[in-house]
């Protein structure tokens, strides 16, 4: 890949990200390559830089720092390399001590791009005006407030009614965000390459009907039917939106996925469950 402009999206809140930043920008001098910086926040002055022309977005910081910037550069159909300086690195695959060699690979074409399903989750009123919109590449979350007592949520599925769930919180997530909230709520896997949503109650009361997996072409709505305060709708861990009774969270699929670069050599997906993130035995 002729690389002639990079972005690095970074977390201002870690040192260590400002100090690969500074081996990131000496590689771009000794290599010719023009680079931008910004914030993994900062959706506006990313999308305005990739917009000016960028041939790649590298995410110095771990997966959650990917999330951060992951609306914003999907948005744009720049690639996205992560440089992990987190724990576990399922979407930020290059450690750190490996930046200036995943970057000698990209020049070199040694290297693949993943897609990545995407979703979007509408906030809707009663009366049904969308007060909200967000991408997402992980999980939408609707979950109880701040008294410890349960929600009553109806799940419909393209306009059939799936379930009615007495629970903490119900998450609907991508194949990427299927290892996260939902494996923990006990939902499955999904392999990342697939175009699927994972519906899955939290601590749900008497419910038989524990995880779902529908199709991209599906609409999830989440209504929320009774509650003791306000519920919470989160997408991301990015942003929190208060829910009211009546209120709903459409979840549909994005058109566009995240592409994300892996250099050849990258810690394949099952060989991550294993070995880093420990969710399977050895």
């Amino acid at each position: 890949m002729e690389l002639r402009r990079i972005g690095f999206a970074f977390n201002p809140y870690n040192a260590e990200a400002r100090a690969v930043l500074e081996r990131a920008r000496a590689w771009c001098e000794a290599n010719g390559v023009e680079a931008w910086d910004a914030r993994a926040e900062d959706r506006g002055a990313i999308e305005a830089a990739c917009a000016a022309g960028t041939d790649l977005v590298c995410v110095l910081g771990g997966d959650g720092t990917f999330l951060r910037s992951a609306s914003a550069i999907g948005e744009t159909g720049v690639p996205a390399l992560g440089i992990n300086l987190g724990r576990i690195g399922f979407l930020a695959k290059v450690e750190t001590g490996g930046l200036e060699g995943a970057l000698d690979q990209v020049v070199a074409g040694d290297f693949t791009i993943e897609d990545r399903f995407r979703i979007e989750a509408a906030i809707v009123h009663p009366d049904g005006e969308v007060v909200e919109r967000h991408a997402c590449l992980n999980e939408v979350v609707v979950a109880r407030g701040r008294r410890v007592r349960m929600i009553r949520l109806e799940v419909e599925v393209s306009g059939s009614h799936l379930a009615t769930y007495v629970a903490d919180a119900v998450v609907v997530a991508t194949p990427t965000g299927s290892t996260a909230y939902s494996f923990s709520a006990g939902g499955s896997i999904l392999d990342p390459r697939l175009r699927n949503m994972i519906i899955t109650p939290v601590a749900a009361y008497l419910s038989p009907l524990h995880s779902v997996v529908a199709g991209e072409d599906h609409v999830v709505q989440l209504t929320l039917r009774e509650a003791p305060d306000p519920a919470i709708v989160s997408i991301d861990g990015q942003w929190d939106v208060e829910l009211a009774p009546g209120d709903r969270v459409e979840v549909r699929a994005l058109p566009d996925p995240l592409r994300i670069l892996e250099p050849v050599g990258a810690t394949p997906f099952y060989d991550l469950l294993r070995t880093k993130a420990g969710l399977l035995p050895y």
